[in-house]
């Protein structure tokens, strides 16, 4: 009997265990915000007010890139030069509360480096947006400019 008491605890340590390890996982959010190749585009049809802020290295840029977009040059954002290319654009992103969409190659650390050093500098993180799969996953040609 004694050792069905202690395997009972054992199990019952486990599930509590399992249960504040899912609810931890739960808790911690994403702190970055994530927008669709299909709601970008429904914003720039619907002309609503929005910055696309293009960070693509300026080859990959000149090969496509969104419309409209902001070019920065600053992929990867990881030296002060990088950042700094990013720092010439902060005062056209001040003078507006407009969303922001960040498109980089894929998506990814690049985007992510980008929204953190945006809020480093006092830019909302509620106004951005990381593009999910970045320029390289952008299904809509039709909006891709080409030089």
């Amino acid at each position: 009997m004694k050792r069905w008491s202690n395997l009972l605890f054992v199990h019952l340590i486990v599930l509590v265990g399992t249960v504040a390890m899912a609810g931890n996982i739960l808790a911690a959010e994403d702190p970055f915000n994530y927008i669709t190749p299909e709601k970008t585009k429904l914003r720039i049809e619907s002309g609503e007010a929005v910055t696309l802020l293009d960070i693509q290295i300026e080859d990959e840029y000149a090969r496509h890139h969104i419309r409209g977009s902001l070019a920065t040059y600053a992929y990867p954002v990881k030296s002060d030069a990088q950042k700094a290319k990013l720092d010439r654009v902060i005062p056209n992103l001040s003078a507006n509360t407009d969303p922001i969409v960040i498109i980089c190659p894929r998506g990814g650390g690049g985007a992510k480096r980008t929204f953190e050093y945006l809020v480093s500098r006092g830019i909302q993180s509620k106004r951005m947006f990381i593009l999910e799969k970045g320029q390289s996953g952008w299904p809509y040609p039709k909006l891709v400019a080409n030089n």
